[in-house]
């Protein structure tokens, strides 16, 4: 079979399935089966597959219409320039949480050797856009699952910044030694109540845990919060990824913070809550 039929074949295939953006998706599907980029796609479509190669593109395009992310198919996912592996252990790295390093990055600038923990690391995504960003920076990321550190150390490894980042096992910020300039985090912060909300294949395969926070989406939050105060030194900043439907919540957890702000994504939707610890700058 050529690569264009192949091609149309699996476009078909996956919008009778429903998944969404298909040709995207059989794209992205065939690349990683070829080993190859778009560009190479469309400058041989006449190509023929082989055997093999048939074989294991049908196996992707099975998986991908039956919902498992493209992400954990290829085991790969870009997030700020950097090709991360994923795998189920760990969230898929999402655009969104880029916005959370646009607002770090001013103000750690401003500072000379900041101290930065990422609190529930997953993939290990923020912490490692951090240390490609901040040179003079230290860098600590945490995380409770032993299988998603095992994942973060690993993309450290790969992108040469393991010597950067300290990991540590840890239920948020509990144990963790030390005072911070920023506490940041991508939390979890969907709620068990607006489960059908979510996008199936995120409930079906995603970890529960780094998707889901309890009952109304608030309690990680709640939690980590108190324990940041105390973490971070005078003026130092917390940094959340939040949604709209926790947004109320957070700006009531955060009373008796400085300079609490929220910053929407280009959707217009609450996006990151950022919160000054007492002390400087009042």
């Amino acid at each position: 079979m050529r690569l264009e039929e192949a091609l149309r074949l699996a476009i078909g295939r996956l919008t009778a399935a429903q998944v969404g953006s298909p040709r995207m998706n059989a794209e992205v599907l065939l690349m990683f089966t070829l080993s190859c980029d778009r560009a190479y796609l469309y400058a041989h479509a006449e190509r023929k597959l082989s055997a093999d190669e048939t074989t294991r593109y049908d196996e992707a395009l099975g998986q991908r219409a039956q919902g498992v992310p493209s992400q954990y198919i290829t085991g790969h996912q870009e997030f700020w320039g950097m090709d991360l592996i994923v795998t189920p252990a760990v969230l898929i790295p999402r655009p969104e949480t880029e916005h959370l390093i646009e607002v770090i990055l001013p103000l750690a600038k401003t500072m000379e050797n900041p101290k930065i923990v990422d609190v529930g690391t997953g993939s290990g995504c923020i912490a490692l856009a951090l240390a490609k960003e901040l040179p003079g920076s230290q860098i600590h990321a945490t995380d409770l699952s032993p299988e998603a550190l095992e994942i973060a150390r690993a993309n450290a490894a790969r992108h040469s910044l393991d010597s950067r980042i300290e990991f540590h096992k840890a239920d948020l910020l509990e144990d963790i030694a030390g005072e911070f300039d920023f506490v940041i985090s991508n939390p979890p912060y969907v709620g068990e109540s607006e489960a059908d909300m979510v996008q199936l294949e995120v409930r079906k395969f995603e970890p529960r845990s780094a998707v889901f926070a309890g009952t109304i989406g608030a309690e990680v939050i709640a939690r980590l919060i108190p324990q940041a105060k105390e973490k971070l030194r005078p003026g130092g900043w917390l940094i959340l990824e939040i949604s709209g439907t926790i947004v109320e919540q957070a700006k009531r957890l955060l009373a008796g913070w400085d300079n609490v702000e929220v910053k929407n994504d280009l959707q217009n939707i609450p996006r990151v809550a950022i919160a000054r610890s007492l002390g400087l700058g009042k």
